[in-house]
């Protein structure tokens, strides 16, 4: 039996990872918990703030917190962060910064996370380029969520046509994320984003956001024997 802990970046992923992705890893012998990343804390009134990733410093702060809590070679830890407006401050930022290939700049960035978090139990994965891209792999699903949307689903529909929906962010206006609201102003990302995705299944999110689908292989193949730490 493999623990897995998530670290991610805000409510949509929390969400996303404990209805989706838990139940399903599950089944793979392989047993999720998860929490948005730490943002600060109120000493007074005991109280953490948690949502929000702010800066590389603060997620690595708390990633090697929970390392330290949980240092059983059972266990492993993984992130669901976006590359949309990532901080500046992340390692390797720079060098992927003026990459083409999308896979290729979330592939260093991850690389130079694994090699500055420095433990063989931590998975980074940087989600391309935001959450809302496995929203655009079956836009027609968000109709369990609006109905009499039509319109604007089907516009949502013709605009990713049959392009990867990994690709989609040309900029702040136009993100994955942007272009729904700007078709449906009333999304909600926490709780219509992880609902939406559910409908649209994993098999389908899988087929259409292939650096995702070879996260979710990685995870899914934890629960093997090989694959463990000794």
């Amino acid at each position: 039996m493999i623990r897995l802990h998530i670290t991610a970046e805000g409510k949509t992923e929390l969400n996303f990872a404990k209805k989706v992705l838990a139940p399903y890893l599950a089944g793979h012998n392989v047993f999720a918990d998860e929490r948005c990343v730490l943002t600060g804390k109120n000493r007074r009134a005991a109280q953490e703030h948690r949502g929000g990733l702010l800066s590389y410093g603060k997620a690595k702060k708390d990633i090697l917190a929970w390392l330290k809590e949980d240092h059983g070679n059972e266990c492993r830890f993984t992130t669901m962060f976006d590359l949309y407006a990532l901080p500046d401050d992340f390692p390797g930022y720079d060098e992927a910064r003026f990459q083409v290939d999308p896979y290729k700049k979330v592939e260093i960035i991850e690389n130079f996370m694994a090699s500055d978090i420095n433990d063989s139990r931590f998975i980074p994965y940087v989600q391309l380029h935001e959450f809302e891209a496995l929203i655009l792999a079956d836009p027609r699903q968000l109709e369990w969520e609006y109905l009499e949307h039509d319109k604007p689903i089907l516009n949502l529909i013709s605009m990713v046509g049959g392009q990867n929906p990994e690709f989609i962010n040309d900029g702040k206006d136009t993100a994955p994320s942007k272009r729904i609201l700007k078709e449906i102003p009333e999304y909600n990302k926490a709780t219509a984003g992880p609902a939406v995705a559910e409908k649209i299944g994993l098999p389908v999110l899988r087929a259409k956001c292939g650096h995702f689908h070879d996260w979710l292989t990685v995870l899914e193949n934890l629960g093997n024997t090989q694959s463990r730490c000794r």
